[in-house]
């Protein structure tokens, strides 16, 4: 049996198929997971920003127009989501000031599945600022272009690009100070 497309998985959740809504809720929970993880650097924190997430998608589906990818529309939701949880943090401070977050210490468990290189690229994102880190997010690990990202961001393309690359010597220094 074919895998179903996205689109098709949307239409018949949009006609009350709850195992349509639960297949898309899986095929996206890690990669949502994962980005929270990477924008925010707690579990607790990951966990709630996907929760968010999918309950954004839920009440919002039926206004996906289906321009560009689903995932696309998903990520975009998923920056909003992370805006809206680093203004409650801090409602004073801009954005582009956010602080570093200090990582929780993991559990047991929770080590065992991380490795130590995963850990410290956690920990150097944390240092950016929110602007950069949603770019290398996107780019890196949501895989999307700089025309999407402009778009999902609400930059330009030389902004998000101006980002990337000030985020990635950023990150070069911070990684090669904690290999030293």
């Amino acid at each position: 049996m074919f895998e179903k497309t996205d689109e098709q998985l949307i239409s018949k959740a949009l006609q009350g198929n709850k195992q349509a809504w639960l297949n898309l809720l899986k095929r996206y929970e890690k990669p949502i997971y994962n980005y929270g993880m990477r924008m925010t650097g707690k579990n607790e924190d990951a966990l709630d920003l996907m929760q968010e997430v999918f309950i954004s998608v839920f009440r919002n589906l039926a206004s996906y127009r289906n321009e560009g990818s689903f995932k696309s529309w998903l990520f975009r939701i998923a920056h909003f989501r992370c805006i809206e949880f680093y203004r409650r943090k801090k409602p004073t401070q801009g954005l582009d000031d956010a602080p570093e977050i200090e990582s929780e210490e993991k559990s047991a468990a929770e080590s065992i599945h991380t490795t130590q290189e995963n850990k410290q690229l956690v920990n150097a994102m944390q240092q950016l600022p929110l602007s950069q880190k949603a770019v290398v997010e996107l780019k890196f690990f949501g895989q999307f272009t700089f025309d999407e990202i402009a778009e999902q961001t609400g930059i330009s393309v030389n902004t998000a690009k101006s980002r990337l690359y000030g985020a990635l010597e950023k990150l070069k220094i911070l990684m090669e100070v904690d290999y030293a």
